[in-house]
This record gives C-alpha cells, structure tokens and sequence, in this order.
C-alpha cells in the first residue's frame, strides 16, 4: 500500500475527484468521523493508506 502522504498532488487530486464522483460514497452524515473511516476504506481498496492525522497534511516544525 501507499502512504497517503507520498502520493503526488496530481494523484490525491484525482483520487478526491473519483470519491465525489461516485455515488457509493454519500455517507449521509455530517460526522467527520464516519466520513474519514468511509474515505479511508474506499481508499484502502485502491492500495492506499489514509490515516486521520492525513487530514492535517503535513506536521509544522
């Protein structure tokens, strides 16, 4: 699997692209968490690790 982080911005753009795209993907809720564990199974079948600290981007110095 790839980590999150080292994919390209061109690749997590398009991997946010196809999430909103598909309709499997309405959670039907507001909670983040629900909605970070559904975006992280979804793309878990697409060989990639998200993490919820993924979501802050990269860790200030």
């Amino acid at each position: 699997m790839t980590r999150w982080p080292d994919l390209d911005e061109d690749r997590k753009l398009a991997l946010r692209a196809a999430y909103s795209a598909d309709p499997t993907c309405l959670t039907g809720t507001c909670s983040l968490e629900a909605k970070t564990a559904h975006f992280t199974a979804w793309l878990a079948e697409r060989g990639v690790d998200f993490r919820a600290e993924d979501l802050y981007g990269k860790p200030r110095p």
